[in-house]
């Protein structure tokens, strides 16, 4: 018995040690990459397979990451562009990503504290090549026959409007105020105005507003100020029936701080375009003025006009500031707003670009020297020196000549006598900061605004031409303007 027990035990040992030899090589063999057992047939497939896809992996990810620097490469240089195509794409796609920060609609003025302690230059500020500046007053064109009645702004010819450009040490240009042209004032208007050196004007025309008080104004800056309101005869009979008015001992009406100066026979069709005679006009409505403050009759002025000089004139030596436009730098993104508000005639605001484009106005570009071709108009700031008031002249000449829209010949005149005309263009949040903004009493229209081609304007559609503005759009072109060509507009912002 004992015999046949103890080959058992051993045998039953001898297999548990086969097995405990046997269980780690099949491990080795089956999982193990380095196993000295057989490899499985599917080996070289799997070995194969793994390295491939992390092969993969590695190409993709270095490939994905050459995408990224090459579009953020493509958006350093998109941005850095002139080209407007792809400046608004850049534009556009960090707006896009939360990358850009919108524009501040208001932003704080770094104005004086006290408009009581300062000190008011001396004197006026002298031009160096323009020292003498005179207007025309005669329209030839009604004097030799040729005409019956004279315009506001003249018969102007196109040889005398290119020479007008070539500034001079004397000078005598179109101005408007052309005898018996229109824009009369009343001889107590006259003797009143002539006491004013620092003015703010504003105007209304047509009655589409009634005039809004200024606040924050000094006691000093109410004594030192012509606060002078341009009124046309329908505006001044709106405002009676509105407003109660207060008369002086000459018998000048007065709202508030404001003298009313009614401008008889307005010499246009078009309320906008007798708007921009006080507007651009200021040095000749007020010619002893060698301030002026001009603000839009829908504004309400919220800073001291003392310290607004101040801030936007002698501080820093300059002699005409304006606002730079909220959306646009280019005339030409300028004009296409235009059309889509319906501003204007859109063809008549084509020939208006076109007349532009073909005289060599380019789009702007960071390659220029101002910030933008295209101002806020309703605030100007300015002395009245001879060649801002050279400016101003060539300003109204354009808007009298073409459309009643003077952001579109603003940059024109300031790219016509280059170096000659310096000015100050500051922040669009600054221009918001220095009014409150008050809603028209109603929505000016007119037939003309809604043309969208020429032949509206032809046969029983001429009645709706000025007869008195703009007619250097129907006076042909010294020059064939069929094949120019106007420079592609990028849309980045609503029409405004």
């Amino acid at each position: 018995m004992e015999g046949e027990a103890q080959p058992s035990v051993s045998f039953r040992l001898n297999r548990r040690g086969d097995r405990s030899n046997q269980t780690p090589r099949s491990k080795d063999v089956e999982g193990g990459f380095f196993s000295p057992g057989r490899l499985p047939q599917d080996y070289p497939m799997k070995i194969i397979w793994k390295r491939g896809f992390v092969r993969l992996v590695l190409v993709a990810g270095i490939v994905w990451m050459l995408i990224i620097l090459s579009v953020l490469l493509f958006h350093v240089w998109s941005c850095q562009s002139s080209l407007a195509f792809f400046s608004a794409i850049c534009k556009k796609a960090l707006d896009t990503m939360g990358l850009v920060p919108k524009p501040q609609h208001r932003c704080p003025i770094p104005l004086a504290n006290n408009p009581n302690s300062k000190v008011i230059p001396e004197g006026r500020t002298p031009d160096v090549i323009l020292r003498s500046l005179s207007y025309i007053t005669e329209d030839e064109l009604v004097n030799n026959g040729s005409l019956s009645s004279p315009l506001f702004g003249g018969h102007q010819s196109w040889s005398q409007r290119d020479e007008s450009f070539k500034a001079q040490t004397n000078m005598k240009v179109h101005c408007g105020f052309i005898r018996n042209g229109g824009a009369e004032i009343a001889p107590s208007d006259i003797k009143y105005v002539k006491k004013c050196r620092f003015v703010v004007a504003s105007g209304i025309f047509d009655g589409y507003d009634v005039p809004h008080q200024p606040s924050n104004i000094s006691d000093r800056s109410k004594k030192l100020f012509c606060f002078l309101m341009v009124v046309d005869e329908a505006s001044l009979e709106f405002i009676k029936s509105n407003v109660t008015l207060e008369e002086d001992l000459d018998g000048g009406p007065w709202i508030g701080v404001w003298r009313l100066v009614l401008l008889k026979h307005p010499p246009y069709d078009e309320p906008r375009r007798n708007g921009k005679v006080p507007k651009i006009l200021t040095h000749r409505l007020f010619p002893e003025a060698q301030y002026s403050i001009w603000i839009d009759g829908k504004m309400e002025l919220i800073v001291d006009p003392l310290l607004i000089l101040d801030r936007y004139l002698w501080r820093e030596k300059h002699t005409f500031a304006i606002a730079q436009h909220k959306h646009h730098r280019s005339i030409y993104e300028e004009a296409d707003a235009n059309k889509r508000r319906k501003r204007y005639a859109r063809p008549l605001i084509d020939l208006h670009m076109k007349i532009y484009r073909y005289e060599g106005m380019e789009p702007w570009s960071l390659k220029k020297s101002t910030p933008s071709d295209v101002p806020e108009g309703a605030i100007i700031i300015r002395e009245h020196t001879p060649i801002n008031n050279l400016f101003s002249c060539l300003w109204f000449n354009e808007v009298n000549l073409f459309t009643p829209r003077d952001q579109l010949s603003f940059g024109y005149i300031v790219y016509r006598l280059g170096e000659l005309f310096k000015f100050f263009m500051f922040e669009n949040c600054e221009y918001n900061s220095l009014f409150i903004l008050h809603p028209h009493t109603r929505e000016h229209s007119s037939k003309i605004e809604w043309v969208k081609n020429l032949t509206e304007l032809e046969g029983k559609g001429g009645r709706l031409r000025e007869s008195r503005g703009g007619l250097g759009l129907w006076t042909p072109y010294p020059a064939d303007l069929n094949s120019v060509v106007l420079p592609p507009v990028v849309r980045t912002s609503k029409p405004g």
